[in-house]
Order: C-alpha cells, then sequence, then structure tokens
C-alpha cells in the first residue's frame, strides 16, 4: 500500500506539476560559423530531474548513484537493446558511413563504435594542441589567481582534482572543457604527444552534463566520477587530461597501454551517456583559439571534432 502511494505521489508530480519548456540550447557550429540549438535526448526528464522538486528529490535519492547508472548500462549490453538504434541515428543525423561497421548487436555496440582510420584527420604539427573528442567546447585562457565562475558557480580546480599539488600548479593555467552529447562519438583520444608520468580516479556521483543540468548545478564537475592523467609534453608542459563519467555512463574504459602519448591516438570510450573530458595547462603554455574563447565569452559552445585543432603553445612554457 505504501509503495503504491509513493508511485502515485510521482505520477502526479511528474504530469501534473507545471512544465516549462527549457530555454534552447544554443551552440557554435565551427566549420560555418552559424549559431544552432541543440537537440536534447530525453530533454522532458532531464528538465524534470532538475528543475521539478520532486525530480530533484528522486535525482539525489537514487538517480546520481552508480546502480543506476549500472543498471541502464547492462539494459544496452543486451541484444533487446539493439531496436533503438536506427530510430536514435535517424533522429540525430549519426553518420554511419564513417564508422568502421554499420550494424551493431546492442546500442553500447553501436554507442562505443569505432571510426575509419581516415575519418578525423590529426593536425600534427607538434606546437598544436588537438581536440580529444567529438563534441562542444568551453574554453578559458586564463582561470585566474581565484576560482574562476562559470553560471554563478566557482569552479574550484582544487576541489576537482582533490590533489593540492597539482591544484597550486593549474590554479592561474588555461582550461579546455569539452562536452560529449549522445549522439556524438564517444571514443577520446590524445589531444598531443608526450609521455604518461601519472593517472589517478576520483570516486562520485553520475550526475548529468547535459546543458540542461549545468545550468542548475555546475559543481556537477567537481562531484561525478572521474580519471586523470598528466602527462609530460615539450612544447606544453605536464597536460592533465580528465575523464568526467555522468548519468547513464556505464563505465570509463582507458584502452591505451604503456607510457606513451601519441597525439591522436585513442586513449580510451565511454559506455553509454553523455560525459565529458577537461585539458589542464599550466599558465602561459598554450594560447587558445581566438574562435573559441569568443564563443566562451558569449556563453557559447563551439562543436569540435577529434585531431582538430584548439590551440597552439606559446614560446616559453612554464615548467
Amino acid at each position: 500500500m505504501r509503495n503504491s502511494a509513493i508511485l502515485v505521489f510521482f505520477l502526479l508530480a511528474i504530469f501534473f506539476y507545471p512544465y516549462r519548456k527549457p530555454a534552447p540550447i544554443h551552440y557554435i557550429e565551427r566549420e560555418t560559423g552559424r549559431n544552432k540549438i541543440e537537440q536534447v535526448p530525453g530533454e522532458f526528464w532531464l528538465y524534470w530531474l532538475y528543475h521539478n522538486p520532486v525530480g530533484e528529490l528522486s535525482l539525489e535519492a537514487l538517480v546520481k548513484r552508480k546502480v543506476v547508472s549500472s543498471f541502464y548500462g547492462r539494459l544496452m549490453e543486451t541484444s533487446f537493446s539493439a531496436k533503438e538504434i536506427m530510430p536514435f541515428v535517424r533522429k540525430y543525423k549519426v553518420n554511419l558511413q564513417i564508422c568502421q561497421k554499420q550494424k551493431f548487436k546492442t546500442f553500447n555496440d553501436f554507442f562505443t563504435r569505432k571510426l575509419k582510420p581516415d575519418a578525423r584527420p590529426v593536425d600534427t604539427l607538434s606546437n598544436v594542441v588537438v581536440s580529444p573528442d567529438d563534441g562542444k567546447i568551453l574554453a578559458w585562457q586564463n582561470i585566474g589567481n581565484r576560482d574562476f565562475i562559470v553560471k554563478g558557480y566557482r569552479f574550484n580546480v582544487k576541489s576537482f582534482l582533490l590533489n593540492d599539488s597539482l591544484a597550486t600548479l593549474y590554479k592561474n593555467g588555461s582550461l579546455l572543457l569539452f562536452r560529449l552529447c549522445p549522439a556524438d562519438y564517444h571514443r577520446f583520444h590524445f589531444p598531443v604527444d608526450g609521455k604518461i608520468v601519472a593517472s589517478d580516479k576520483i570516486s562520485g556521483a553520475y550526475y548529468s552534463v547535459s546543458p540542461i543540468a549545468i545550468r542548475r548545478k555546475i559543481r556537477i564537475f567537481c562531484e561525478n566520477k572521474r580519471a586523470y592523467t598528466l602527462i609530460k609534453t615539450e612544447p606544453f608542459g605536464n597536460v592533465l587530461m580528465s575523464e568526467i563519467g555522468a548519468t547513464m555512463v556505464g563505465s570509463i574504459i582507458q584502452t591505451y597501454q604503456g607510457k606513451e602519448a601519441v597525439k591522436g591516438r585513442e586513449k580510451g570510450y565511454f559506455k553509454f551517456g553523455g560525459s565529458s573530458v577537461i585539458l589542464l595547462f599550466k599558465p602561459h603554455c598554450i594560447t587558445i583559439d581566438k574562435d573559441l574563447l569568443r564563443n566562451t565569452q558569449h556563453h557559447l559552445e563551439t562543436t569540435v571534432k577529434v585531431g582538430e585543432r584548439v590551440a597552439v603553445a606559446t614560446r616559453s612554457p612554464v615548467e
């Protein structure tokens, strides 16, 4: 009886709580310079979870926990999930022609798809930083002596890394934030050449990284499960690359082996769900491309692809 009452309460909250359609999410398509509107998978549910009082209770009590994302991830591994692939491909205009295969056994098989070797040309110039993934980027040249503010929240590098010595190195540096939506290619690649000198994992929650969620809760990036790798390079100093999990991300899988980072080579992949990658550079090591900085100043993300230039080295990286 009690469980039935709870279920009825939640159903009433879903269907009778006033629903305001979220403001459209604008971004810049880098190839054309056009301002476009993003299609957000699960928009209704995301808005309910992050903007409805009952939804927020559900988020904190259950949805942000690993058990929910792990359960959904396992569903995406079943053959039954394969029927969702083609409707998803059609709705979000996923180009299967650039994939190594066009038929998939499960939705996660499709989600973790590999691309053909020539699908993403890599800028091989030694002084160039390339995008580690397909997604949308926000970029800050200098996060300053104090915590910089995103959507009214002070993003704290120390809270993000949970490592005092690393936080000290990067607190005045440059930051690139790449967001992958569910329709994106979900393998991530090394953005620079170098040697891997450290790596770590940080446990955390599984909040969504959709703009619908970020508008309400930007501290998500300091609370979600994440991993980071420290790459020693000649032109850029020590580069920190971090992968961040999110709601419905079954796992962050690292596929690289050894200690060598090769620009453009696969580092790993995310299982089902939207996710993010962050790059941190020490002060004065890079100059971020002007269009990315300009769009960020206008609170607009910019589309980028694996291997595409996003920054160049400065003359005198600070060690």
